[in-house]
């Protein structure tokens, strides 16, 4: 049993892993895509015309590696998590059947409108399916965020007497407290990982003397986007999502931010620090005193509960997983924050585009906002462990218990190869794009 649940909890981390490479960039790019258009229909500059058509390829290679990743996981319900479903289908089956009829149609079906319709349409109808797939981006972010936040705090639920959760309060799943928080720091999140995409496309272009002109103005906008985006990120939606796991998670609160004794007189907030297991410990730590406090509750001496006051079984079961991910998380955060706030002062100063080390910095930092974004997620799903959904079903009562764990390991392997190939396939043809710039061809 504890095989069969290890790997099919590999096996699902690893192929959402690799599926979210791929939203977490277009429901950020729809955004940016909107404002171009909308730029253009202002004053009529083709730049931003050709930018925004230009950056809809990028997202149209996006939106079907995501699509073509995600099916698996929802087949995943039904073989490898049975249990869960047949428990709770009620309930994350509505979110998620939501999702792909009225996102997910939304989001492909004006995205063929948008690359093939522009001269059939008009300008300003053009701009409305570039809107429209904006919405059904982000509005599949909300209906995902809704499944997931009903997992991490349920609400609305009655359980049967066989075991079954049923809603008694279909508004609930939307109202939930967990939920606004969650999706306002995942989309702003993702905003970050498309503005420096776009950013580090800019800089390539101007260090290759290259499409200098749309070098400059995806530059200019990735930075511009990506320093708004970055602070939000951590204040305040950020800081919003971290108070709401001290109050309905309290022990995952603890756990991520290493706090293995509570602190009465106000809790320190550590910088770095290696979880010791066996001594109940931070070792090396460095820490700044009574931060915590005042971040969490605003009071400098509030005190902030330790795992101490947890039994071990309302911990999460793998405290050092969970720590390093949110510490990896919130480093990178203040790492873009910095470099995004260097690159706006550099650009109100009028030199950004000629200071070589910052543009090889932004190129060279694109895989960072994305391992940002997954750790993020590592964080809340962690978090909630050895929990499917909090304080209710266990991990272990959700696995099918007629998958064995060698049937497992066989698909993982299966899919690491697939991934691997449609991950190079994904690189090339946007390297391609890329290559071939945003300027219209010529015949």
């Amino acid at each position: 049993m504890e095989d069969m649940l290890f790997y099919d909890r590999v096996q699902f981390a690893f192929t959402i892993t690799f599926h979210y490479i791929f939203p977490q960039l277009t429901m950020g790019l729809s955004l940016m895509i909107v404002y171009f258009k909308w730029r253009y229909l202002r004053n009529k500059i083709e730049k931003y015309n050709n930018a925004a058509k230009f950056f809809m390829k990028i997202f149209a290679i996006n939106f079907t590696m995501g699509v073509i990743t995600g099916i698996p996981m929802e087949f995943q319900f039904g073989t490898n998590w049975a249990k869960f479903s047949e428990l709770t289908g009620d309930i994350i089956g509505q979110t998620l059947a939501m999702e792909g009829i009225f996102s997910f149609v939304l989001e492909s079906s004006f995205l063929a409108l948008f690359i093939f319709g522009e001269k059939l349409m008009g300008q300003k109808l053009h701009f409305l399916t570039g809107f429209l797939v904006f919405l059904g981006s982000w509005a599949s972010g909300w209906f995902i965020l809704a499944t997931n936040a009903w997992m991490q705090y349920p609400v609305g639920y009655e359980i049967l007497d066989n075991g079954k959760f049923v809603l008694d309060n279909f508004s609930s799943l939307f109202t939930n407290p967990w939920l606004l928080p969650a999706f306002l720091h995942n989309q702003v999140a993702s905003v970050v990982t498309s503005a420096f995409v776009m950013a580090s496309i800019g800089a390539f272009y101007i260090l290759r003397n290259k499409h200098s002109e749309y070098g400059k103005l995806f530059l200019r906008t990735g930075v511009v986007f990506g320093f708004i985006s970055s602070v939000l990120v951590a204040f305040p939606t950020g800081d919003w999502n971290a108070k709401n796991v001290a109050k309905y998670q309290p022990g995952t609160f603890a756990a991520m931010e290493g706090i293995f004794e509570t602190e009465d007189a106000g809790a320190e907030i550590v910088l770095i620090g290696q979880p010791n297991m066996v001594d109940k410990k931070l070792d090396n730590k460095i820490a700044v005193p009574n931060i915590l406090s005042f971040l969490t509750y605003q009071e400098w001496n509030k005190q902030v509960i330790g795992m101490d006051q947890f039994e071990k079984e309302e911990l999460p079961d793998n405290i050092p997983a969970l720590y390093y991910s949110y510490h990896i998380m919130v480093g990178l955060g203040t790492i873009f924050i910095g470099v995004m706030a260097l690159a706006i002062f550099l650009l109100w100063r009028k030199k950004l585009y000629t200071i070589k080390p910052l543009l090889w910095t932004i190129m060279f930092l694109v895989p960072f906002p994305y391992i940002a974004n997954l750790t993020g997620w590592y964080t809340a799903e962690l978090g909630r462990q050895p929990y499917l959904v909090y304080g209710l079903l266990k991990t272990s009562d959700g696995i099918s218990p007629t998958v064995s764990s060698g049937n497992t390991l066989f698909t993982l392997l299966g899919f690491i190869a697939l991934y691997m190939l449609l991950g190079l396939l994904f690189l090339v043809l946007v390297g391609k794009i890329i290559n071939e710039g945003p300027t219209p061809k010529t015949h």
